[in-house]
C-alpha cells in the first residue's frame, strides 16, 4: 500500500520469511508515488526469492555508518590521494554519521539527506559545509549502488539548493598580483608567490622543489616531487619526497625570472653562514622554499599565514591555491610584460 506522508510516500507489505515467520518490508521517503510504487514492484519480486530474502536482510542491518567506515578505508584510502582521502575520512565523521549514521543504508532516503544538510546549517556551518558532505556521500552512495546494495542514490535527489553566497573569491588580476609581489618582495612569501602564480605550482609541489632539480645552467627547474602530505610538527628533515599531483613537468626559468631563484639561493647560503657563525644547527633539506633553519614549512602554515597576511595588506581575501587559477605562463608575451612593469615599479 502506497501512503503519503509528511509530503513524501512510503509503502509497507507483508510476507513470508523462509522459515514461515511473518515479516513486513517498509520504506519511507520518496519524493513521488511514481518511485514509491517503482520500488515496491522491485522489492516484492525481489521477496518471492528465499535467497533474495537473505541479502535484503542482511543488507537490512547495515547503517549508513557502517557503510562509510568500510567504504572510506576499502576504496578512498587506496584511490585517493592522501589529502582527499583524508578530508572525506574528515567529512564523513564530522557532516555525515553524527546526522545520518545511525540509519539502515537500503532506508536512506533523499528527505533525510536533505534534513542532514539543514542541520548543517542551523548549527551555524557555512552552506559550502554542507555541499561538501553531499558530494562525498553522493560518491559513496553511487558504489553502494553498483554494489547492489541499494537501488537509488539518496544524495542525488535531494531538493536542497546551494546558492553562490558562499562561492569560493574570484583569484586576483594580474593588478592585484603584480601589487601582491611588489609589497612581499623580500620576505619569505616573495618565492611562493612567484612559483604559485606566474608557473602556476601547487602549494605542496612549491614547498617540495629542490635545489637538485633546478638547473641554473639551462635555465629549466623539474616540478617532480612534493612535499609530503601531513609532514609532522616540528618536522626537521625530510627524507622523501611524494610524487606530485599531475604528471612531473619541466619548466622554463626566462631571463626575467632567473633572478628571483639567484636572490633566494644567495639569502639561503647566507643563512646557512650566519647559522654556523652562531653556532645553530641548519637542516639542509635542499628545499628551495624553507624557513630559515633549512627545515621544511608545513603546507598547512602556508593556508593559515597567507589569509593572515593578505589581512595585514588590507587586500581581497582569497586562498594561496587561488594564485594558480589563472598564472601567467612564464613563455608567453604576457608574462615578460608583467615583468617588465613589476621591475620597473620596483
Amino acid at each position: 500500500m502506497i501512503i503519503s506522508y509528511s509530503q513524501t510516500f512510503f509503502f509497507s507489505f507483508p510476507y513470508t520469511a523462509p522459515d514461515g515467520a511473518k515479516k513486513t518490508y517498509t520504506k519511507r521517503g520518496f519524493a513521488t508515488k511514481r518511485d514509491a510504487s517503482q520500488h515496491e514492484a522491485e522489492m516484492r519480486t525481489k521477496l518471492q526469492n528465499p535467497g533474495q530474502i537473505a541479502s535484503i536482510a542482511s543488507q537490512r542491518k547495515q547503517t549508513v555508518a557502517n557503510y562509510l567506515n568500510e567504504w572510506v578505508e576499502s576504496y578512498a584510502r587506496v584511490n585517493l590521494r592522501p589529502s582527499t582521502y583524508d578530508g572525506y575520512k574528515k567529512t564523513i565523521a564530522n557532516y555525515i554519521n553524527p546526522y545520518i549514521g545511525g540509519v539502515a543504508l537500503n532506508q536512506l532516503t533523499p528527505a533525510m539527506v536533505d534534513k542532514m544538510f539543514q542541520q548543517i546549517i542551523d548549527k551555524g556551518l557555512k552552506p559550502s559545509t554542507a555541499a561538501g558532505a553531499k558530494r562525498v556521500l553522493s560518491v559513496a552512495l553511487s558504489h553502494a549502488r553498483k554494489y547492489r546494495y541499494i537501488e537509488t542514490n539518496a544524495a542525488k535527489d535531494t531538493l536542497t539548493k546551494f546558492g553562490k553566497n558562499d562561492k569560493t573569491p574570484d583569484p586576483y588580476t594580474p593588478e592585484q598580483v603584480k601589487a601582491l609581489m611588489q609589497r612581499v618582495e623580500g620576505t619569505v612569501w616573495e618565492m611562493p608567490v612567484i612559483l604559485g602564480w606566474l608557473y602556476g605550482m601547487r602549494r605542496s609541489e612549491i614547498l617540495g622543489l629542490r635545489w637538485r632539480n633546478v638547473d641554473l645552467e639551462n635555465n629549466t627547474f623539474d616540478v617532480s616531487e612534493q612535499l609530503p602530505f601531513k609532514v609532522p610538527p616540528k618536522t626537521k628533515v625530510i627524507e622523501e619526497m611524494a610524487p606530485p599531483k599531475s604528471n612531473g613537468r619541466k619548466l622554463p626559468i626566462t631571463e626575467l625570472a632567473r633572478p628571483f631563484f639567484l636572490k633566494q639561493l644567495a639569502m639561503q647560503e647566507a643563512q646557512k653562514e650566519q647559522a654556523a657563525k652562531d653556532g645553530k644547527p641548519y637542516y639542509d633539506n635542499d628545499l628551495v622554499v624553507a624557513k630559515a633553519d633549512g627545515a621544511p614549512i608545513a603546507a598547512s602554515w602556508v593556508s593559515s599565514q597567507f589569509g593572515k597576511l593578505l589581512e595585514d595588506l588590507e587586500m581581497p581575501h582569497i586562498r594561496f591555491h587561488d594564485l594558480r587559477h589563472p598564472y601567467v605562463k612564464p613563455t608567453t608575451k604576457k608574462f615578460t610584460t608583467f615583468f617588465e612593469d613589476f621591475r620597473a615599479a620596483a
